[in-house]
């Protein structure tokens, strides 16, 4: 029974290189499949852990408190409002015991010059708090503290790419920067970051949110607070993070004055926005999976056409062998085997293209390359049930063939 077995394996082998033109063109749709599938689910892994990272960057065990009332049903989403002013800030981080920081923010994108050198970037109002509660480091020189905070100096901190920009070089320490022809000592420069969310995190200069509430933006005559755009709140760890949800949440209700209504701002802690985005990407995984998925099976179509012309071709063939002893058993397992052999060596051809797809593209961008074992598994899987399935219905034709019909074509 084994040598027999040998036997057709080498008979299908030896049948497959006599016809390489016809085997290649055969495989093809196999390769493509498999690489299109590793191809597409790595990427798609790494675009989640790439998305994973985003939020990361944005600091450890971090709440955002966003101004707006928040809308449900088909126009999902927060309508921005001025509803969120310094003094929320201020008492979140006095009176929420779940909280060891709290950074409040306000933005304007504008024009710093240095000399003969310009740029436009992201100018944020906040607090000596925001290097802790965003997980920011000061690579040279110092933040801004307390006193220049409550001093309203003129002090300015660049982020990694500001400091280039402006530069170059030279040491910016000391230096004298102007923003809406105000001038801005430098002080600090932060570590890089990197994108967020589509958004560069060294592109931007701090200033304490006093001196941006009242001599950048102008403090609302009807307030007498400024108003924010995001207060980014740290949970003392991730298990208080719901906690400090919920105190916070109480706390700006009871502020507001909302008893029953819609509150006018919105809770989102990380990790609520990376299950958000965690769910967007295990679809768009499984839909590109999916979708590659088509053309293994357009690919085992390839192979039964194929092996259906084989098998009108070697007709004679098939009534020799059989006029000679060969069971109905014996031409159809040759005939599974050929099919097998071809999705078999297509599939592996595949895996490797996939592979080298996937390598190619991560270190084009900034995408990682995650080849999972798992998605392996199941193309390989998938391309040797193919050939089964798909090279059956050939080889049952061959082997109902009758040998003296077989033989007179």
């Amino acid at each position: 029974m084994g040598a027999d077995f040998l036997e057709n394996i080498s008979m299908a082998t030896k049948t497959l290189s006599d016809h390489k033109l016809r085997s290649g063109l055969t495989m093809l749709g196999v390769i493509i499949g498999n690489a299109s599938v590793i191809a597409m689910v790595a990427l798609g892994q790494g675009g989640q852990r790439y998305v994973t990272q985003q939020f990361e960057s944005l600091g450890t065990n971090v709440l955002f408190v966003m101004p707006g009332v928040e809308q449900r049903g088909p126009q999902a989403g927060v309508v921005q409002a001025n509803s969120l002013v310094l003094a929320d800030a201020e008492a979140i981080a006095r009176e929420v015991p779940a909280v060891t920081g709290v950074a409040p923010e306000k933005s304007e994108r504008l024009r710093v010059t240095y000399s003969s050198q310009e740029t436009q970037v992201n100018i944020t109002g906040t607090t000596p708090e925001y290097p802790l509660v965003r997980d920011s480091q000061v690579t040279r020189g110092e933040f801004f503290n307390f006193l220049d905070l409550q001093a309203g100096e003129r002090v300015a901190i660049l982020g990694s790419d500001t400091a280039n920009t402006l530069f170059g070089e030279k040491n910016p320490l000391g230096q004298k920067i102007r923003i809406r022809n105000l001038s801005f000592k430098v002080i600090g420069v932060m570590a890089e970051k990197g994108a967020s969310l589509g958004q560069n995190q060294d592109e931007v200069v701090f200033i304490p949110i006093t001196t941006m509430a009242t001599q950048i933006t102008g403090q609302e005559t009807n307030r007498s607070s400024p108003t924010l755009q995001v207060i980014s709140v740290a949970a003392k760890n991730p298990e208080s993070s719901s906690a400090a949800q919920y105190q916070i949440t109480n706390l700006l209700r009871l502020r507001h004055n909302i008893l029953n209504g819609e509150d006018d701002f919105s809770v989102r802690s990380q990790q609520d926005l990376m299950a958000t985005a965690n769910r967007i990407t295990d679809i768009l995984v499984l839909v590109l999976g999916a979708t590659a998925g088509i053309s293994l099976v357009v690919g085992g179509i390839g192979i039964m056409n194929i092996m259906l012309v084989s098998v009108i071709e070697r007709t004679q063939e098939i009534g020799l062998r059989k006029a000679l002893g060969a069971t109905g058993s014996d031409i159809l397992i040759q005939f599974t085997i050929e099919a097998i052999i071809l999705s078999a060596i297509g599939g592996v051809i595949g895996i490797g293209l996939g592979i080298g797809i996937t390598v190619t593209v991560a270190t084009l961008t900034s995408l990682e390359a995650i080849v999972s074992s798992q998605a392996i598994i199941i193309a390989m899987a998938v391309s040797g049930g193919i050939g089964l399935i798909f090279g059956v219905v050939p080889a049952r034709n061959a082997a109902c063939l009758d040998p003296i019909i077989a033989l007179k074509s």
